[in-house]
């Protein structure tokens, strides 16, 4: 029981060295001393490390209130925040604390990496070096300057791409280069990456292509004709443009992209199944900037737009012994269809093959979320 003359602002007890930081692998002693206002012996007290009670071999008595305990061969904080170090009396009570931070100095950050977003903005990652876990809060910090003059700048907007990435949203020159480097600290030290050189316009990426539209090639049942609009946000400025189509089949997650498009902004797919409906994305290249040299980076794949090649006549009047099985997925198929159209068609009597590949779009996502749900 506390003494009724001791105040309850005084500490029942100090443990020495409070907070410290470590290298792993290290040993420490650390003592508990108790306040001569409280009536407790070394004999009184016992310590553990994260809740855990550490064993009596490893304590030594010092004095007549004051208790020792020995860390050997320590390993790496398992919290951020540090291990929890307790001195406790015999009755379970908390005397006093001390955190431990026990980790290793940061490495020098590598592969800076970054991206601006239609000549708008800048985006940089990194990684944390070829260990990159400290054990311990290990603090990023982006810097930017123009490479002849000005003054450094702090990135603010971190974790916009990724664990490691910033984002610089505004206020950024064209056609003169930038030093970028990264600075990574903790409470062990301090590295720094090696300055990355750029250009703005050599790291230029567009939004996807707009206005991508699929449609049927007349009545030939193995093509189906792409076409799209150019990135609005580049058009005002002189560039060059390659597009990438990729293309799979509606109950197909495998992709196969085209690479030979070139700068149009329309192409056709052959060699495709009748009867079968295609989703399409395209993403674009901006290359050659005003001039740049550099090879660009490419746009995200625009979202999937759908389209059905027409069926085969070849097909009709076919004998397939699985026909009841198959007539039976069409009812089941067709209710699902109308009931779609009851609700979004409006009243439109005209049931174009239009109306029939957004069913099948709208069908693909309901199927796409029961399945992630």
């Amino acid at each position: 029981a506390v003494p009724r003359s001791v105040s309850l602002a005084a500490d029942p007890a100090v443990i020495s060295p409070q907070d410290p930081t470590l290298l792993i692998g290290s040993s420490l002693v650390a003592t508990c001393t108790v306040s001569p206002d409280f009536p407790l012996k070394a004999a009184d007290l016992y310590w553990t490390l994260n809740g855990r009670r550490l064993p009596a071999t490893s304590y030594a008595t010092l004095g007549p209130t004051t208790l020792s305990v020995a860390l050997a061969h320590l390993n790496g904080s398992r919290q951020q925040s540090g291990d929890n170090l307790v001195c406790h009396s015999r009755d379970g009570g908390i005397l006093a604390g001390s955190c431990l931070y026990v980790g290793l100095p940061p490495e020098k950050p590598v592969n800076i990496t970054c991206w601006s977003k239609n000549m708008k903005d800048l985006t940089c990652k990194w990684a944390p070096g070829t260990e990159g876990e400290t054990f311990l809060h290990t603090n990023y910090t982006l810097k930017y300057k123009l490479r002849w003059y000005g003054r450094d700048n702090t990135c603010q907007e971190y974790h916009t791409a990724g664990p490691y990435s910033c984002h610089i949203p505004k206020d950024l020159a064209l056609f003169t280069p930038y030093e970028i480097w990264v600075e990574a600290s903790n409470r062990l030290g301090v590295a720094v990456s090696d300055v990355v050189m750029l250009d703005l316009l050599d790291v230029v990426t567009t939004d996807p292509p707009p206005d991508v539209h699929v449609s049927r090639v007349g009545d030939l049942e193995d093509q189906l004709s792409v076409r799209w609009s150019s990135p609005p946000a580049l058009k005002d400025f002189l560039f060059q443009a390659k597009y990438q189509i990729q293309y799979r089949v509606e109950d197909s997650s495998e992709w196969k992209v085209v690479d030979d498009v070139g700068n149009q902004t329309s192409c056709r797919l052959a060699g495709l199944r009748p009867g079968t409906v295609y989703f399409v994305q395209v993403r674009c290249n901006p290359f050659g900037i005003y001039g740049s040299k550099k090879a660009g980076i490419w746009s995200d794949w625009s979202n999937p737009t759908a389209a059905s090649t027409p069926r085969s006549e070849r097909a009709a009047g076919g004998c397939d012994p699985k026909g009841g099985e198959q007539n039976t997925t069409l009812r089941r198929e067709l209710k699902q269809f109308f009931g779609w159209v009851k609700k979004h068609a409006y009243g439109c009597s005209n049931l174009g093959i239009k109306l029939y590949d957004q069913w099948r779009v709208w069908l693909q996502k309901s199927h796409k979320t029961r399945n992630q749900v």
